[in-house]
């Protein structure tokens, strides 16, 4: 690789997932290139290689050890995650993987002991914290606006996805779940504002056994539900702030916000972290009305990849990356930690704890 060319990033998994990967790489054409693709089901690589240009391998094994291959870009389903990750390792290459990182705190570590020891780069969505609304939030944060933070609040609540996703079932399997699936975007945002965790108490139920299909192509198939599916957590950050956060594919309609934080001096609502962008609003003591938080700041589209081309840019220029390897190990052990408080029915303490990813300042990698 010379030095400043784009990198070359080889995409392992062509689910739902790699077609705004793909097609949002186009846009950051100076900083990497997806040049060839992998699956399980070689027929599905060759048709999404040929639709965006780039090669379909015949296998995942061949596009691990293709030497042309400088960051293997990782969208298979979560259960498989931590061995394909290591498995690129292994073969020399930087990885940055779709969330979660793995499914256990010992197996995201064993990820950077690897990466650690090989000299290479574990990057990880998601990268929607970097997005201008949550930057604009947490540098209103890092500014006093509302003052000290000491609390806040978090829900991600929906009846499920079996009624729109092609093929839901791993939802609801080990490494599935509302926490597992959506909590990564709202842990994440909430460690990119306050810092990282230092505790956690949670419940974790299931109400609904038997999931139906009513999305195409499957609908009319039933589903065994194996995992949680209503978590609610209490999360102890080491800053000092105690948020709850409750997410569930259990709750048929709902109005509670996405974030709400709580200051000494206000409030503020910040937009659904699964998102780029949105309004931030506040209101402060004495305040009638919320006020939107006004920014000029980049990247409140559909901008998923930014975080990949932050670790291409960071590679080159020998700095850290954000959304980095530790960020998201520390996200999977905070998650698995609510699964354990809830079955062993005690405060379980984090371990990890992750300095803040540096801010985003003006839509630019440095």
């Amino acid at each position: 690789m010379k030095h400043g060319a784009p990198l070359r990033v080889g995409l392992v998994g062509c689910g739902a997932i790699s077609e705004i990967y793909m097609e949002n790489a186009k846009r950051f054409s100076s900083y990497f290139r997806i040049v060839a693709c992998a699956d399980i089901d070689a027929a599905r690589a060759g048709a999404l290689g040929a639709k965006h240009g780039c090669r379909g391998c015949g296998t995942v094994d061949e596009l691990l050890h293709d030497p042309e291959i400088d960051i293997v870009l990782n969208l298979t389903v979560p259960v498989a995650h931590a061995e394909v990750t290591l498995a690129a390792l292994q073969a020399g290459k930087h990885v940055y993987s779709e969330k979660p990182l793995a499914l256990t705190a010992e197996d995201a570590q064993r990820i950077l002991d690897l990466a650690a020891e090989s000299g290479l780069r574990v990057g990880c969505a998601p990268d929607t914290f970097l997005g201008g609304s949550h930057q604009a939030a947490r540098a209103a944060i890092d500014e006093g606006v509302i003052g000290e933070v000491i609390g806040g609040c978090g829900f991600m609540l929906t009846a499920g996805v079996e009624m729109w996703h092609p093929n839901p079932e791993f939802f609801y399997k080990h490494g599935g779940g509302p926490l597992f699936d959506m909590g990564p975007y709202y842990l994440t945002a909430l460690v990119n504002m306050l810092g990282p965790v230092r505790r956690v108490c949670a419940s974790a139920q299931t109400h609904i056994h038997t999931r139906t299909i009513t999305s195409q192509p499957r609908a009319g198939q039933e589903i065994l539900v194996e995992v949680p599916t209503h978590v609610a957590a209490v999360l102890d950050f080491a800053g000092g702030a105690t948020v709850t956060l409750t997410t569930s594919f259990e709750v048929q309609t709902s109005s509670l916000p996405n974030l709400e934080l709580f200051g000494t001096k206000g409030s503020m609502q910040v937009p659904d972290p699964n998102f780029f962008g949105g309004h931030v609003r506040t209101r402060r003591a004495g305040q009638r009305w919320w006020r939107k938080l006004r920014h000029r700041r980049a990247y409140t589209g559909n901008d998923r990849v930014i975080g990949l081309a932050d670790m291409a840019d960071a590679i080159r220029a020998g700095r850290p990356h954000r959304a980095s390897g530790e960020l998201a190990r520390h996200v999977v052990e905070v998650m698995e930690a609510i699964h354990t408080s809830s079955a062993e029915k005690w405060h379980v303490e984090i371990g990890s704890g992750p300095e803040r990813p540096a801010a985003l300042g003006g839509g630019m990698f440095k």
